[in-house]
């Protein structure tokens, strides 16, 4: 995965409604770069969402042992 600052840009098509368009416009933002920035945020939440999934077996197991034996360490806690 390219960090998007490094990576070569590539032309696309994207569909977006015509009244953000022209508002978009007006106040002078780009829209190519808002779409970058919207995709970045979107795909992170993809990838922990994933993340999660591959995983939930493995952080249930950690749940049930804390359940059962506490949190390693607990007693040098200082809250």
């Amino acid at each position: 995965m390219a960090n998007s600052a490094s990576a070569r840009k590539r032309a696309t098509n994207i569909s977006i409604s015509g009244s953000l368009l022209e508002e978009a416009k007006l106040l002078g933002v780009k829209v190519s770069q808002a779409c970058e920035q919207g995709l970045i945020v979107e795909l992170e939440k993809a990838r922990e969402a994933k993340w999660i999934a591959e995983n939930r077996e493995a952080i249930g197991s950690w749940n049930d042992w804390v359940g059962e034996a506490g949190l390693p360490l607990a007693q040098y806690r200082q809250f």
